[in-house]
């Protein structure tokens, strides 16, 4: 049953969604600007459960920073630091194999590695993490290397990104997180990412990831200068290259996090704002399977919601997450696999234990089996 909208503008949008047709730009734009969330709401609920029912995927993994050292000065970071900085950190290999080891203990079935630009570790030494990896963890999935970093990593070892990758590949990199992306808008990445490669720069990395066979994740930051067109035009971009690759698993949306960066005046976005930015993306995003609510960003109690918001996903156990804590999150840094059974039952949904690729996991007691 349509229910009666607040805001007139959006009939005609949930035709469109009832009857399964790609929105527009200038749609998009209706949709954020709209004061009727309830109405977003209900339309991305639609698409969510016709998509994917009362299911709600989650995952036990282990986030891993090897270094926060890194040449860019990004206004919109307070996770990197230059190599001087007497805080900042660059773990050995022996030491991040060693960290790994605190997630196995929890039977995790993913380790997420990103980190800072560093002017001076090496492809082969990022080589040699993977490697080093996989021996030790061989059932472990690697999900590994933003967009930003494999460009920089190319870039340094003087090959193309499809060689960057080759190599990645082979040394046990099993895919990609989607971080990095920010927003795809030229003048905005002037002012809070010029150090970054461009968003275009961005999308081609990724295109070559999934032309070799590699999935990724996508992402776009959202709550600092940028504006609802912008949004829309990020959204549009990633819908582009997914109809080309079909190579995109999941799409995260991030809210800014102010505190601690050049930007700590720009406010922090509201509940209000990060129900609106996944109900959205979920209605934009048509051909991208899954809508992550990232609990570490949202809190666990937004995520909640937004599984009745389009929102299919509400990430994993994490295990210790740094980037956002840096920028003054104040959630937990992991969450129990039971916590997050009982966050997903509570939403009125069914939890789905996955692996990366989304396929289902079948545990008994912290023994795990991929079901292919």
């Amino acid at each position: 049953m349509t229910p009666v909208f607040d805001d007139p503008r959006l009939r005609a949008i949930a035709e469109k969604v009832t009857a399964g047709v790609r929105l527009d730009f200038n749609d998009g734009v209706t949709l954020f600007r709209s004061p009727d969330i309830l109405g977003v709401g209900w339309m991305a609920n639609q698409v969510r459960e016709r998509l994917h029912g009362d299911k709600t995927y989650f995952n036990v993994n282990r986030h891993i920073n090897p270094t926060d050292v890194c040449v860019a000065s990004c206004r919109l970071c307070a996770f990197g630091k230059r190599a001087k900085d007497p805080t900042a950190y660059t773990m050995s290999l022996e030491q991040v194999w060693e960290r790994a080891s605190h997630g196995v203990s929890e039977a995790v079935t993913e380790f997420h590695i990103v980190g800072g630009l560093h002017p001076e570790l090496t492809l082969d030494w990022y080589c040699q993490m993977l490697r080093g990896l996989k021996e030790r963890y061989p059932q472990v999935h690697l999900k590994a290397f933003t967009m930003v970093e494999i460009g920089f990593l190319a870039n340094r070892a003087k090959l193309s990104v499809r060689e960057t990758l080759e190599k990645l590949r082979d040394a046990g990199m099993d895919s990609m997180p989607g971080g990095g992306a920010e927003i795809f808008s030229e003048r905005v990445r002037r002012i809070i990412c010029d150090h970054k490669i461009t968003g275009d720069q961005w999308l081609d990395v990724a295109r070559t990831a999934h032309q070799m066979g590699l999935h990724s994740n996508c992402t776009m930051l959202y709550g600092h200068i940028e504006t609802e067109e912008d949004r829309v035009d990020h959204l549009m971009k990633l819908r582009s290259l997914q109809d080309e690759t079909q190579g995109f698993v999941t799409f995260i949306p991030l809210a800014f996090h102010p505190e601690n960066t050049p930007l700590e005046h720009i406010p922090k976005t509201t509940g209000f704002d990060d129900i609106r930015e996944i109900a959205v993306s979920r209605l934009m995003l048509d051909n991208i399977p899954h809508i992550k609510a990232y609990w570490i960003m949202m809190t666990p109690r937004i995520a909640q919601i937004a599984q009745r918001f389009g929102a299919d996903d509400i990430d994993g156990t994490v295990i210790e997450e740094k980037i956002y804590h840096d920028a003054g999150a104040t959630t937990s840094q992991n969450l129990r696999r039971g916590e997050l059974l009982r966050l997903i039952r509570e939403a009125g949904r069914e939890p789905v234990e996955r692996d990366t690729l989304y396929r289902p996991v079948e545990r008994s007691e912290n023994v795990f089996t991929v079901l292919v």
